[in-house]
């Protein structure tokens, strides 16, 4: 079966197609890509539902590498709504 592993930041984006055997779990497809020797990633995602390792991925899956977030959504939106940004 064939998934995608895709790890994004705001500037750039790696990605690996991987032909991997039926039955590979989202943990497996992650060692395999090898896109995080950094550790950056706090949690997962298959087509941007938040999956766990030994969740088993389908013919055509995209596995999401999660980065920690760098500011808090809900407090951009407050200093928008008061015109500081």
């Amino acid at each position: 079966m064939r998934v995608e592993v895709v790890l994004a930041w705001p500037e750039r984006c790696l990605r690996r197609e991987l032909v991997l055997p039926e039955g590979s779990t989202v943990a497996d497809a992650v060692a395999e890509a090898a896109l995080d020797a950094a550790g950056e990633s706090v949690a997962m995602a298959v087509h941007g539902v938040l999956a766990r390792p030994q969740q088993v991925l389908h013919d055509g899956d995209r596995v999401e590498l999660l980065r920690p977030l760098l500011a808090d959504p809900k407090e951009n939106r407050r200093r928008r709504a008061r015109g500081g940004d």
